[in-house]
């Protein structure tokens, strides 16, 4: 039980071109929600910032697919950025996830709290939610191989 206890966060990554949705589970990993949004350019200086302040071993960085399954437009530039987060942070387990249905799941998320339209029309706020849902969804994966 000590050693759970210790385990490091999970976080994950929902890239754009504009702006990345973050998102951490707590530190038990019982559950994700979305943290911040930052702007692409400023991804790796925000991952070593936060990497330096709390323990996080795992990455997990959505994948962009269409729903035939091919990869996504951004598919490589995501493959590419996960190779320099390897490099550049190579203690921390990088995993991928497949985002296909996220930015729509978070958009039901938000209309169904009431949001009002402005909070509805907010992209950040919709990437911060669709990192929690790719960590979520990873988190409930990890949860059934366990069981198996």
């Amino acid at each position: 039980l000590l050693y759970f206890c210790r385990m490091g966060r999970l976080l994950g990554i929902d890239f754009g071109l504009k702006r990345c949705g973050i998102a951490v589970t707590d530190p038990l990993r019982i559950f994700a929600a979305g943290l911040t949004t930052v702007p692409t350019a400023g991804l790796f200086d925000f991952l070593e910032t936060y990497l330096k302040e709390e323990e996080v071993n795992m990455i997990v960085l959505g994948l962009p697919y269409h729903e035939s399954g091919d990869p996504g437009q951004l598919y490589e530039v995501i493959q590419d950025v996960g190779s320099k987060i390897k490099v550049k942070f190579p203690n921390v387990e990088l995993h991928y996830l497949d985002e296909r249905y996220t930015s729509r799941m978070a958009r039901e998320i938000i209309l169904q709290s009431g949001a009002n339209r402005k909070k509805r029309q907010d992209k950040a706020l919709v990437d911060k939610v669709s990192a929690g849902i790719i960590l979520q969804e990873f988190l409930e994966l990890i949860e059934k191989q366990n069981k198996v």
